[in-house]
């Protein structure tokens, strides 16, 4: 009799995904505080491996699984598995963009809210006894230009929510939204190679790529001088598509009126000089942190491993 293929589960993921494995026969651990070190020495044991953010597969992980065959994240990005390696190797690597797509497009949309109406501060002053009416004369979102950054399964949420509340959309990307899309969002595409054109435009600035080399610091101290003065930035996608050291300046000296954060260069932050900014609005990597983003994404890696196994 063949043996069944095991899975090993290094994240927390909805159970329903986990049930799903073991219902088509596949043999399933879960531990999500596996160290690194303990990975090394039990993947060579699995066929499949999942992951979330945490779990980093690197080289010397890809390597010494003999086995594996598939590499699955419950989520949007990669930048935590050594694509490369993997794919040199004949293991195939799937992800889940579209699970955690309204998670992440609401947050992203809540964190402009608090932003312009300063509902952190007027939450936190509020419960410290203080009325501070007159200090938190805040703006509206409807009528302002909101730059996208990308126009993937998140982007597209975010600029049908935005264009719902009355905003005016850019989107750059590199190459052309489908013309029904653009007319459907009353959008303007503006190519990337204009994307200065695209800075001075945007009130609000948000960013929707993954994580790669060319997308690394894709907004930094010359882009954000670009950018109006006084004008927000709104980032849910990876920390280190914006230079945080360029943006802690800019927000310092009042070039950028705010900022709002949900990733991190480092992640959690060891450095709380920009996040302890009064015109920051920080969270904690919650993009997907739904009920319902995670029982998607684990129940689609389920069937995506089930299916590449197969």
């Amino acid at each position: 009799m063949k043996p069944k293929e095991k899975v090993l589960v290094c994240d927390s993921i909805h159970d329903e995904g986990i049930e799903k494995l073991k219902q088509a026969g596949l043999e399933v651990d879960v531990n999500p505080t596996i160290s690194q070190e303990q990975l090394r020495r039990a993947v060579s044991n699995y066929d499949a491996l999942i992951v979330r953010s945490r779990t980093r597969v690197t080289k010397e992980i890809i390597e010494d699984g003999k086995r594996l065959k598939v590499l699955g994240r419950a989520g949007v990005g990669l930048d935590n598995i050594d694509v490369e390696v993997a794919e040199k190797r004949g293991i195939t690597v799937l992800n889940t963009p579209e699970a955690p797509a309204d998670a992440v497009a609401e947050l992203t949309i809540g964190l402009m809210i608090s932003l312009a109406r300063s509902i952190p501060l007027a939450d936190r002053t509020m419960k410290e006894g203080k009325w501070i009416k007159k200090e938190l004369m805040g703006w509206e979102l409807k009528g302002k230009t909101l730059g996208t950054v990308g126009l993937g399964n998140i982007g597209e949420r975010v600029a049908r929510i935005a264009k719902a509340v009355g905003m005016r959309i850019l989107i750059t990307k590199r190459t052309p939204p489908p013309a029904e899309l653009l007319r459907e969002l009353e959008a303007e595409y503006i190519p990337l190679k204009d994307f200065s054109s695209f800075l001075q435009r945007s009130d609000i600035v948000t960013v929707h790529v993954p994580l790669t080399p060319e997308t690394h610091h894709m907004i930094g101290a010359g882009e954000i001088q670009l950018m109006k003065d006084g004008a927000f930035l709104i980032n849910t996608s990876r920390g280190a598509i914006v230079d945080e050291k360029a943006l802690l300046e800019a927000l310092r000296s009042g070039k950028l009126g705010g900022a709002a954060l949900d990733v991190y260069e480092t992640e959690p932050p060891e450095d709380l000089a920009l996040i302890g900014l009064p015109n920051v609005v920080c969270t904690a990597h919650i993009g997907a942190q739904t009920e319902e983003a995670q029982r998607t994404a684990a129940i689609l890696i389920a069937e995506k491993i089930i299916e590449s196994l197969k």
